[in-house]
């Protein structure tokens, strides 16, 4: 390298290469401070500054509106297929249940007593299956012409009894036998040969229980007055008959579960539910466009950032021979856009699976709905950050990122007194009481001890057959609403508030002074145009020039 010397008056000497180092680093230094005060910059205060047309602003907004719309149009028409699901199992329970009320005893439907009472509802099962569609006012059928009733009993292998003397011998290895009964065999005259034969011969002492299996199929024309195509449904319905306790009283059970299939061979003569369809399909699309365009500027604008902060740690090493600290790095890094992008992927495959299922393609209504929901959380949490940019707003955020932290480490505290309490009710309580029956229960209770509800009853139903669990029930109950509201329910509470003024105190004093906002701090206009636009559709656009020189915390 060549350098060459430059005599000043007074006999001084400047190395002219030196100079010119200096030079191009102060320029690289004003350009890139350039660069970082546009990045922080909000979308009004943008186009204030370079004319730049908030296009992530304005798609935000037009998604917003089009994802909620989908998912209105989507919940209405899985609320028919929700209901069309309940009120059909509700049909079933009163179809085959001998005797059933209408509402449910606990976790089972019904019960029984006797042995005589157990016979009959058996074949009330078998008699109901099979003139079904003789008494079903629903869409019912069969699945097909190979399909029945399968029915299961499990018990002990063969021992006596003799209750006399207390003597028992038992085998307590099971076997299970089953039976499968075709609604063309129950329908001839050989259903009585059967059903008389020993298979139905129970011994219920080592009876654990029996079985009755059955799938039938249905059709819901209910979405026909939606303007909507039909769905078909198959029922795979499962009826229990509980003796495992041997008790004297058999549970009985009735689980239903509901798969909803393609329709084949069907004929809908309606121009307007084959119109519909396209109307939905076509702005189904228009979604799926709009969050495909949006994911790919947000995207944009992380690459962006990412070589933006290459850029200034660069530098940073340069000038100071320092490495820029990690709190800096997380400047750049913008999680709303991160936010974004999750809540755009899945919005476009949830409305992929969505214009699926309403072209009778699939029936994956599940995941649909859980992909669509979270999505459309996600959308109006992300409107937070446009709220961010005013003070009054920004308040909210900035205590909800101070507060986190602490809340997290306080909760796993609670946490672990929380679990001795769950664990202590449900071992000592459970026989005594309906809310302390499983570990999930007696948290559920527990919660909602803590938020004040259902105090007195959970209080009142403890039996008080045992004077000793009674009295502990009143200390571990006392003792845990006493430490879980007004203790630490109270220091999470001042957790929050302490956050809270230490944002306020920093509002009015200053935020904490960084590196990255040290090198910004001398850097004030940058000879933007500061002209009042004519645009009166972006009122935002109109602040005042003291708040040119603010930083924007992400």
């Amino acid at each position: 390298m060549e350098i060459s010397l430059k005599y000043l008056p007074g006999g001084r000497a400047v190395a002219s290469g030196n100079v010119m180092a200096q030079s191009d680093l102060d320029l690289k230094e004003a350009v890139l401070k350039e660069d970082l005060k546009f990045y922080f910059m909000n979308p009004c205060e943008k186009y204030r500054a370079r004319h730049q047309i908030p296009w992530k602003l304005a798609l935000q907004i037009l998604k917003i509106l089009m994802v909620t719309t989908q998912l209105i149009f989507f919940g209405l028409s899985n609320q028919l297929v929700v209901s069309f699901k309940e009120e059909n199992t509700v049909a079933f329970k009163h179809l085959f249940l001998k005797g059933y009320s209408g509402v449910d005893e606990d976790d089972y439907s019904c019960s029984i007593y006797t042995q005589q009472d157990a016979y009959d509802s058996i074949f009330y099962v078998i008699n109901q299956y099979r003139q079904l569609k003789n008494i079903s006012l629903g869409t019912l059928g069969y699945e097909h012409e190979e399909s029945g009733l399968k029915i299961c009993k499990q018990q002990y292998k063969k021992g006596t009894m003799l209750t006399s003397n207390d003597t028992l011998n038992l085998d307590v290895s099971t076997e299970t036998e089953c039976i499968f009964l075709k609604p063309q065999e129950l329908a001839s005259k050989n259903a009585e040969l059967k059903l008389n034969s020993s298979f139905f011969s129970l011994e219920f002492y080592r009876l654990i229980q029996v079985e009755i299996s059955f799938k039938l199929k249905g059709i819901a024309l209910q979405t026909i007055h939606a303007r909507e195509l039909p769905d078909c449904y198959a029922f795979q319905n499962t009826i229990t008959f509980n003796n495992r306790a041997h008790s004297g009283k058999i549970k009985i059970y009735f689980d239903s579960d509901t798969d909803i299939q393609e329709c084949k061979d069907w004929h809908i003569f309606s121009s307007v539910l084959q119109k519909n369809t396209q109307y939905i399909l076509v702005f189904d699309g228009f979604v799926i466009l709009s969050c495909f365009a949006s994911l790919i500027l947000c995207t944009r604008s992380i690459v962006l950032a990412l070589r933006l902060q290459k850029r200034f740690v660069n530098f940073f090493l340069e000038k100071y021979k320092r490495h820029v600290c990690h709190a800096d790095r997380l400047e750049f890094i913008n999680g709303w856009y991160v936010l974004v992008i999750i809540s755009d992927v899945m919005t476009i495959i949830g409305s992929i699976l969505k214009m699926e299922i309403k072209a009778k393609n699939l029936t994956s209504y599940d995941v649909c709905s859980i992909l669509l929901g979270t999505s459309t959380l996600f959308v109006w949490v992300g409107v937070i950050r446009y709220l961010g940019y005013f003070q009054t707003y920004n308040v909210l955020i900035l205590t909800m990122q101070a507060s986190l932290p602490k809340v997290l480490r306080f909760c796993c505290c609670a946490g672990m007194i929380y679990l001795g309490y769950t664990f202590c009710g449900w071992i000592v309580l459970g026989p005594y009481h309906e809310k302390f029956e499983d570990l999930n229960t007696v948290a559920e209770c527990l919660f909602s001890l803590v938020n004040g509800d259902d105090m007195f009853a959970t209080f009142a139903q403890i039996q008080q057959k045992s004077t000793l669990v009674w009295v502990f029930s009143r200390l571990y109950l006392y003792s845990f609403i006493s430490l879980f509201i007004y203790m630490i329910l109270s220091l999470f509470i001042a957790l929050i508030t302490d956050s809270y003024d230490t944002i306020k105190k920093y509002q009015q004093s200053g935020f904490p002074v960084t590196d990255l906002h040290e090198f910004l701090k001398d850097h004030g206009s940058v000879g933007y145009r500061k002209e009042q636009t004519s645009m009166p559709f972006i009122c935002c656009c109109r602040r005042q020039q003291s708040d040119d020189n603010l930083i924007l915390i992400n």
